[in-house]
């Protein structure tokens, strides 16, 4: 008899792993935050502003993949997890956030991509899964920069949702001379905010924030520069809220926070 989930009447829903990366960048009035307004037709957090992402897929735990920076091992320590998985996990991070926002995290020697646009028809193909981050990588003589990402976070979608997601989340700065772009069809708008105005729009209605983005948001509002968020220590715990009935509203509860 399969597990049954603890605040529903079905079986559990199965879990699938994500990864999320927080793109950072330094301005006048402080860091600002890359985000993106999920369209309406998604599936999963549909009308949601949310941090670029997504679901592990297969291939991304290819070991052929080009590699610079921390090893798997490393991220395996971080996250908790095995070494295929962290692999996984890091791969995941930089394809999504390229196909989302345009932003690689790759290069060539010591010098990582400055514009993107020469390889927007991999990017295309890369969203039409009709070709692997490795092989991209081979293909156009790059290497997957696994040291411009930091662990940050590990948020897990609680049992009554219909899909849920184990989700690592990942901290980087923009990289000098990319733009992060809103051209994909997931999103509807994208955008710097500070993280204290995306606060404040979603206090005040004109957004809609899910439980890891709204808390994550709150973190970046008290740091000063990227370099200082960055730096931080973190200790990664995996948060799973819960929800409970308050009236006729369901109130968030996040266990020890």
């Amino acid at each position: 008899m399969p597990p049954t989930d603890p605040h529903g009447d079905g079986p559990e829903r199965p879990m699938k792993d994500a990864a999320t990366v927080v793109l950072l960048r330094d301005t006048d009035h402080g860091i600002e935050v890359f985000l993106q307004r999920r369209v309406n037709a998604m599936a999963f957090a549909a009308g949601m502003t949310v941090f670029p992402g997504g679901g592990v897929d297969g291939r991304d735990a290819d070991t052929t993949v080009r590699w610079a920076g921390p090893a798997p091992a490393e991220w395996a320590n971080a996250f908790d997890c095995d070494e295929s998985l962290a692999r996984s996990l890091v791969c995941a991070a930089v394809r999504e956030t390229f196909e989302e926002s345009g932003v690689l995290f790759a290069g060539s020697g010591d010098d990582v991509v400055a514009d993107t646009a020469e390889y927007a028809t991999a990017r295309q193909r890369l969203i039409d899964r009709d070709l692997s981050l490795a092989a991209f990588l081979a293909e156009s003589g790059l290497t997957l920069r696994a040291d411009l990402l930091r662990p940050w976070a590990n948020w897990v979608t609680p049992p009554p949702a219909p899909r849920r997601y184990d989700t690592r989340f990942f901290l980087a700065a923009l990289p000098a001379g990319q733009l992060a772009d809103g051209a994909t069809t997931e999103a509807d708008e994208s955008g710097w905010f500070r993280p204290e105005d995306a606060l404040a729009d979603a206090e005040a209605g004109r957004s809609m924030l899910m439980p890891p983005t709204w808390y994550t948001l709150a973190e970046l509002r008290e740091f000063g520069t990227v370099a200082d968020a960055l730096a931080a220590q973190r200790e990664i715990v995996k948060i799973t809220p819960t929800l409970e009935r308050d009236g006729e509203r369901l109130k968030v509860v996040l266990e020890g926070r």
